[in-house]
């Protein structure tokens, strides 16, 4: 087998497309035949020692997955030699096999392809979880999605027109905005063009938007809170924009609004049973076609620096995904 390789997490140039040997599972475990890796955010902070969790070294990177079990270790009776999966387990995505916990592979049906699976289980999950159990949306209800362009944003879309609400989608180009359009968005801003606090009060009848979706953070989180609708709920998804901002206080008490935190991955941990139930509702939604991953490109495998510079230069539409 090969896969990349991090030996000093100092960055995507430090990483080793490497010659391995192919590992056997354990009890637990299943080895999977990688035929497709999707490219998310904590991807890159992994490498640069950045992110909340800290693999021991040496690591192979690529937190989402999917492709098909060859082998099978002991103690796994749901799973099969041959079953398409999915998988989420943090690392070992970006090579051609990895041994995978057996409880965090999502059984596939024939007519889900590997290039969706592998963009499928981080932002669905995450969208689904923040909107409909941390964030309460309701049908009828007006969600402000911001960095809507990207793999979560896409997402929180597809889902939140499916629970029935109206999506003000946020992005940074007139051609990012025409994509969320495009896959259900009811209005767009373009926030690099416009003033979100106007443009918010315009399209909302000055009410402003009972939920927000945040996965960026920085200069846009104080301005989007301050337009939010009395009893709105502000999900704090994540930062990918960098900075960590600082919300004064008042904000929340003024709107007797709600500042909400959305961590998908302890929620798993934590709620096994309805992180379960949640991945069910969503694959029928797919089967339905009431959602479906939007792919901004597939690359090779081994292009992976290549596709951490297209990442990085902010112009990834939906998810990027690296195939064997």
């Amino acid at each position: 087998m090969h896969a990349w390789l991090c030996e000093d997490p100092t960055g995507v140039e430090a990483l080793d497309w490497k010659a391995l040997p192919t590992p056997q599972p354990g009890t637990g475990q299943v080895l999977v035949e990688i035929k497709a890796a999707s490219l998310n955010f904590p991807d890159l902070l992994i490498v640069q020692n950045k992110y909340q969790i800290k693999p021991p070294l040496p690591f192979v990177p690529g937190s989402e997955y999917a492709g098909v079990v060859q082998a099978v270790g002991a103690g796994v009776t749901h799973l099969q030699v041959g079953q398409a999966v999915a998988c989420l387990s943090g690392t070992g995505g970006f090579g051609t096999h990895t041994l995978a916990p057996a409880a965090l592979c999502m059984p596939l049906p024939a007519d889900f392809p590997f290039v969706d699976a592998a963009a499928f289980i981080m932002t669905y999950a995450t969208s689904h979880h923040a909107l409909l159990d941390r964030g309460q949306l309701k049908a009828g209800e007006t969600v402000l999605v911001l960095g809507a362009a990207g793999g979560v944003g896409t997402a929180a879309i597809q889902i939140a027109k499916a629970a029935g609400a109206r999506v003000i989608a946020a992005a940074s180009t007139d051609e990012k905005c025409a994509l969320c359009q495009s896959i259900g968005a009811d209005a767009t801003i373009n926030y690099s063009k416009e003033n979100l606090r106007e443009a918010l009060k315009a399209l909302t009848d000055s009410k402003g938007p009972d939920v927000i979706y945040d996965p960026v953070g920085g200069d846009l989180a104080e301005p989007a809170f301050r337009s939010i609708a009395w009893r709105g709920r502000y999900l704090v998804v994540g930062f990918a924009a960098g900075p960590i901002p600082a919300l004064p206080l008042n904000l929340p008490l003024l709107k007797g609004a709600s500042l909400v935190g959305v961590f998908w991955g302890d929620f798993a941990k934590r709620e096994p049973k309805a992180n379960g139930a949640m991945m069910m509702a969503l694959a029928q939604w797919y089967a339905q076609g009431k959602i479906k991953p939007v792919i901004d490109r597939t690359m090779p495998m081994a292009e992976l620096k290549a596709a951490y510079a297209h990442m990085g230069s902010r112009s990834v539409m939906g998810k990027l995904v690296l195939v064997n």
